[in-house]
């Protein structure tokens, strides 16, 4: 399981449009607000291979926010799904996937058995996938500072929630 800060935890998502060119670095600023598959913008860099290594799947309850933002009461039971997107093994990305029980009906029953697939690759290549807006945080994430930023989607009009959080070793790999 991803171990949040407590700030981190507590701190609430800032939906911000237009994000002020200097709230963080220009690097941050092209993969933060990036609308597309950060899948396959990891699989672009030539810093080795991508994989998905799954942290977590369980069922559970949504946290205050995340229920929030999908529009779901606070006790709806929903699949959490935690992972991290490496390249050559290191964690580049800590992602986690809240996806209601009413989303896992139809196609949408595929989300359950991802195992080391990425979301992004579901997602992306949906035929009726929406995005809706990008909100952002800065904490911590297993003891590091990090930026983050989540997205709600829709599957056929389905919601779900997935956030992301950035290392600073993707950084380090940016630069290189």
């Amino acid at each position: 399981m991803l171990s949040l800060s407590a700030p981190l935890a507590q701190q609430e998502w800032l939906a911000i449009d237009p994000v002020p060119n200097n709230l963080f670095s220009r690097v941050w600023r092209d993969w933060l607000l990036d609308s597309g598959s950060l899948t396959k913008r990891l699989k672009a860099l030539p810093n080795g291979t991508f994989s998905v290594k799954p942290l977590s799947t369980r069922y559970g309850r949504p946290t205050l926010s995340e229920a929030k933002t999908l529009g779901l009461p606070l006790r709806t039971r929903v699949y959490i799904r935690e992972v991290a997107l490496c390249l050559d093994e290191t964690v580049a990305v800590y992602a986690r996937s809240i996806i209601p029980m009413t989303t896992l009906v139809g196609e949408e029953r595929k989300l359950l058995t991802l195992k080391n697939k990425s979301m992004g690759e579901i997602l992306f290549s949906h035929k009726r996938m929406r995005r809706g807006p990008m909100q952002l945080k800065l904490g911590s994430i297993n003891h590091e500072p990090t930026w983050a930023r989540r997205s709600a989607f829709y599957l056929n009009e389905k919601p779900l929630l997935v956030s992301e959080f950035f290392t600073r070793n993707l950084l380090e790999m940016i630069n290189q």
